[in-house]
């Protein structure tokens, strides 16, 4: 997915720009980088992160850089920043997000005498993309606002001139961008979490397709919002640091309501609550609270040396740190009934070689309560999986066997009170081995978060629920 931070200051802004960054390190897995602007130009470092934090790569860099305002990104795929010349100006740009139409812009940009050299394994550069769309316009303004109206998916920016740093958020504001201040600064950032011990306070979140300029003494509006925000209700769920806020709801707090909606509908007696590490405890105290039950940690998370589990590219590495990050704890799981809380349930695999693990250790009974709905459609607007087709989510694939091949409704699958939905669960329990499963419901995890229904993205869970439109090309807005 990835994630930014940027910083203007009256003083030299290092130490924000590293720390306010690093807080960002969750979000993205393959690069990381940084853009900082001092009285000559840009100075600018990207390192590989795939096996390595963020902060241990740029440590060295970071002694050698001043500067009063710079940009930093933690990306899941491609370079960044990008340093560009153009007509308006010199300018360094990090983008979040997932531009869909990606192909498309490009012909049209090349057609119209464009080149792109931020090519990496032949494939093209999205922030490079977001680029030629800006210097499209006639300002930094009217560029970005061409952009945002350009892109389907989604794509929040942060550009730095001479001048100060603009900031926009997505035009349906699916990923959070949150302002900060403190005396003589300024800050943007996706996670709010960035702020508190760098001292900032946090000013407001900036609306669906909202456009600002920072500098060190204000924040100007140059693009009102839009009145439509589709904010994606999975970073609550799993995405979010526990301590961010987003439109004003602490995901840790939407993630104790989140299970504790699960414990209201539990009818089953179980000696023990936990929670998968990490997102899946937010779930589990919330359940443990609500059902009066002990919460342990059957699993203890090894995290000095052992980086998420998402993070490398190859499956089979994947599924090793997985398998080595979780320790168990016998004494908690021996002869025990086991409920789990867990985010989501996405493939499976590793979720199965877990599950599976409890039982060598002679647990008794294994349940698994999910604090959001069977995820049934793969996400058009953020590359939150790797999956490279939806027949690869645990519920699609239950779906596509007890259809025998494609078929069926998927509005069905989606809705708890058929028997379709249940058997596709049933046989979802069946593959991981689980004693039960039971998943969110869908009104139950809106309530948990708190926002209006028609102001959350819910596609991925049941997109006829989530009453979006389409655009010319199909995409759900």
């Amino acid at each position: 997915m990835g994630g930014f931070f940027g910083v203007v200051s009256e003083t030299d802004c290092v130490a924000d720009l590293f720390y306010g960054t690093d807080y960002h390190s969750h979000l993205g897995t393959v690069r990381g980088g940084l853009a900082i602007r001092d009285g000559r130009g840009f100075a600018r470092h990207i390192h590989d992160i795939t096996n390595a934090q963020f902060r241990s790569k740029f440590e060295d860099d970071v002694g050698g850089l001043h500067g009063t305002a710079g940009v930093g990104v933690i990306s899941d795929y491609e370079d960044q920043p990008l340093i560009i010349n153009s007509h308006l100006g010199v300018y360094a740009l990090v983008t979040v997000g997932k531009v869909a139409n990606l192909q498309a812009l490009a012909r049209e940009a090349l057609a119209g005498g464009a080149h792109f050299s931020e090519m990496s394994g032949g494939a093209l550069n999205p922030t490079e993309l977001v680029a030629t769309l800006i210097n499209r316009g006639h300002s930094f303004e009217e560029g970005l606002a061409l952009a945002l109206r350009s892109i389907e998916g989604s794509c929040s920016v942060l550009l730095l001139t001479a001048d100060g740093l603009y900031v926009a958020r997505d035009r349906f504001g699916r990923t959070p961008v949150v302002l900060g201040v403190r005396d003589g600064a300024r800050a943007a950032a996706l996670e709010s979490c960035a702020f508190p011990n760098l001292g900032f306070e946090v000013e407001r979140d900036l609306g669906p397709g909202e456009i600002v300029h920072l500098t060190a003494q204000e924040a100007v509006t140059l693009r009102p919002p839009g009145e439509r925000m589709h904010i994606c209700a999975f970073l609550w769920v799993y995405y979010g640091y526990p301590a961010s806020e987003y439109e004003g709801v602490n995901v840790e707090v939407a993630r104790n309501r989140c299970g504790a909606a699960l414990a209201r509908r539990e009818d089953r007696d179980v000696d023990v609550v936990a929670g998968i590490p990490d997102s899946g405890t937010g779930h589990g105290l919330g359940y443990a609270g609500a059902a009066g039950i002990p919460f342990q940690r059957p699993y203890v998370k090894y995290t000095p040396t052992w980086p998420r589990s998402f993070m490398p590219q190859e499956q089979r590495i994947r599924d090793l740190v997985a398998r080595m990050k979780l320790i168990p704890v016998r004494a908690i799981i021996e002869g025990k009934r086991l409920l789990f809380c867990e985010d989501s349930i996405v493939r499976g695999t590793q979720l199965k070689d877990t599950i599976a693990r409890l039982y060598r250790y002679r647990a008794r009974e294994v349940h698994m309560r999910v604090a959001c709905p069977p995820l049934i459609h793969a996400c058009p607007f953020l590359n939150f999986s790797r999956s490279r087709s939806e027949l690869d989510l645990a519920a699609r694939k239950a779906i596509h066997e007890l259809e025998d091949g494609p078929g069926g409704s998927l509005d069905e699958y989606a809705d708890p009170a058929t028997d379709r939905y249940a058997a596709m669960v049933d046989r979802v329990r069946d593959a991981l081995g689980l004693t039960s499963l039971r998943y969110q419901i869908l009104d139950d995890l809106v309530d948990a978060i708190g926002l209006p229904r028609e102001k959350l993205c819910t596609h991925c869970w049941n997109a006829a629920a989530c009453g979006l439109g389409h655009t010319r090309s199909g995409e759900r807005t």
